[in-house]
């Protein structure tokens, strides 16, 4: 049984953490290109050896945004185009079914939050940017959310304190009961500056990091790790 817990809400990154991430999908996404298998050989913090691109990234050397920017021009040019929006690639890649990308061990511990009482946000740093607009409403998940916070719109990145302080200000709680759920290292550690408690995700461990935010919530739930039978790869 999970300890009692004061913390009223589960605030969760989007991209890598409720989705999969496009390392995780490389072969959809060549399918969905038309692209050779292999085509994609860039694999983040699955394989960070085969990103030097990645771990440039993980040193401040350049933005997620700029990451992603450079990732879409080549594939891009891979299938003959000129790509200029990250929403180009995602959109492309992932097609018209959205919810397959959607992690189920997310799904769980969404449902498990939403039943035990607690409130539910999104922080992310480009939702609508990456996904496109009209996202949120083919996403049926996205109903149980009482905020989302997106910096497509507020144009404050995590890990700027404003980016949590508008979670926090927004749902009308103090940080400190608030469990923030992030992949990238650098926001989870801004989430602990701005006194949150902090899961940072471990992408290739979605269950146990789910199950972790659990409990730091209070929520008496079991969260499994799905059969590998049909997973392929990032949302």
């Amino acid at each position: 049984m999970s300890e009692p817990s004061n913390a009223k809400a589960l605030v969760l990154d989007f991209g890598g953490v409720i989705s999969r991430m496009l390392f995780e999908t490389h072969p959809l996404t060549e399918q969905a290109l038309g692209l050779a298998p292999g085509s994609l050989t860039w694999k983040g913090p699955f394989d960070p050896g085969s990103d030097p691109l990645w771990q440039d990234m993980q040193a401040d050397k350049l933005s997620e945004r700029d990451y992603w920017m450079t990732r879409t021009r080549e594939v891009g040019r891979l299938v003959g185009e000129d790509w200029g929006a990250m929403e180009t690639f995602v959109q492309r890649a992932r097609g018209a079914d959205v919810t397959a990308v959607i992690r189920p061990e997310a799904i769980a511990t969404i449902h498990a939050a939403k039943a035990a009482g607690k409130r539910l946000a999104i922080l992310s740093n480009e939702l609508d940017l990456f996904y496109g607009a009209d996202f949120r409403s083919r996403l049926p998940l996205l109903q149980h959310f009482d905020l989302i916070v997106d910096a497509t719109y507020t144009g404050i990145l995590k890990p700027d304190p404003r980016a949590y302080a508008a979670v926090t200000e927004a749902l009308g709680l103090p940080a400190s009961e608030c469990v923030f759920v992030d992949d990238q290292k650098r926001n989870a550690d801004g989430g602990v500056r701005a006194g949150m408690r902090v899961v940072h995700f471990d992408v290739l461990r979605p269950a146990a990091s789910y199950q972790q935010a659990l409990e730091m919530l209070g929520v008496d739930a079991q969260i499994d790790e799905p059969r590998a039978v049909g997973r392929s790869a990032k949302g």
